[in-house]
């Protein structure tokens, strides 16, 4: 969250012990609870969330572990005051892996649902609407990609997009944790089907030091489909990651990264802009789409460019339309088409006013 540094915001504690801003007045600002520097000095926040199905539901909360408290659990801390909750109908797979806890789970309205450390990655329902944004926002916005990097996306459906761009030759996926991978192989065949293309190199790492080595501008095109940003994942929407993704694109090259929901993330998605608009010296925009089953049922994508060949986000120059066999390649498109990338730009009224000022 380095970005409140450029707009003159100084972390500090509040008498509560939480962290707050300074905008230059002299007051003390709280950040919201949504920000994960307001909460570094709240241990029982910082608590990893864990898969909770009671009577027959998932919801998205964790136990408490205050034993004082006549409540037993709490919200995840991403977005406090509220909790999804999905029918189960079996349990597919439970276990914890080195980096977090998986959980498979039939659902009775969604299909299988994948949950790791408590909060929903993707459903079969609805995956299309993510997988296909995130993917296409950027590579229909430059011509020919060439060589793209996937960090995160240990599913495999953001290959499976990418897989529908003929003019990829490389396509290098950089996933930390295989049993995301080999559980993804197992109960999800059409997200994972991405991993059977011969262009795709799978690098089980890391994205951070794997980033530190790649040769600078080797890249047209970076996807970050990254965990909600808790834990190890925060450094995830830091500058220093910024710069390296930076670093490894190409002139004009684009980057398309997970970016929360404007319902309950402003002040991420402020902080987030911040930083790229500094690092990144093309085109930076913000983006959203509908997913039912992820919190407030939206999701963000920041759009950035490199300096170089002007990058127009709103209008794709490389329409998915006009790309041979693409609407139909492994399976037929769901939700991304040109006129719904484009109005992934419209924004409302109260997102404007929150991120405008950093537009300039």
């Amino acid at each position: 969250m380095e970005g409140g540094a450029e707009r003159g915001l100084e972390c500090q504690r509040t008498t509560d012990g939480r962290e707050s801003s300074d905008n230059g007045s002299g007051k003390a600002i709280r950040i919201p609870s949504c920000c994960l520097k307001a909460r570094a000095s709240v241990p029982e926040q910082d608590a990893k969330c864990h898969s909770t199905v009671v009577s027959g539901w998932f919801s998205e909360i964790r136990p408490s572990s205050d034993k004082s408290l006549n409540e037993v659990y709490f919200n995840n801390p991403m977005w406090p005051g509220e909790s999804h909750s999905l029918k189960v109908e079996k349990i597919l797979f439970k276990d914890k892996s080195k980096y977090q806890e998986v959980l498979v789970f039939q659902s009775s309205t969604y299909g299988r649902v994948l949950v790791l450390d408590g909060i929903v990655q993707l459903t079969e329902k609805d995956e299309c609407a993510y997988q296909e944004m995130i993917t296409h926002l950027p590579l229909c916005s430059i011509e020919s990609p060439q060589n793209v990097l996937v960090v995160g996306g240990g599913d495999g459906g953001v290959l499976r997009e990418i897989a529908r761009h003929s003019s990829v030759k490389v396509i290098d996926i950089c996933e930390i944790d295989q049993m995301v991978i080999d559980v993804s192989k197992k109960y999800f065949p059409q997200l994972a089907i991405g991993f059977e293309d011969p262009r795709v190199h799978l690098h089980v790492g890391d994205a951070i030091e794997f980033l530190k080595h790649a040769p600078e501008g080797k890249y047209d095109a970076i996807i970050v489909d990254s965990s909600d940003p808790v834990g190890p994942a925060q450094e995830l929407v830091e500058r220093p990651f910024f710069e390296t993704i930076a670093r490894a694109l190409r002139p004009g090259g684009v980057l398309c990264n997970m970016a929360e929901s404007m319902w309950l993330h402003t002040h991420l998605i402020q902080d987030m802009l911040s930083i790229c608009r500094d690092i990144f010296k093309g085109s930076v925009r913000y983006a959203w789409a509908s997913v039912p089953t992820y919190p407030s049922g939206v999701i963000g994508f920041m759009l950035c460019s490199t300096e170089g060949p002007p990058v127009d986000f709103v209008r794709p120059i490389n329409p998915i339309e006009k790309l041979e066999g693409a609407l139909h390649y492994r399976r037929e498109l769901k939700f991304y088409n040109s006129e719904i990338h484009r109005a992934a730009f419209a924004l409302p009224s109260f997102v404007r006013r929150e991120v405008e000022a950093l537009w300039g």
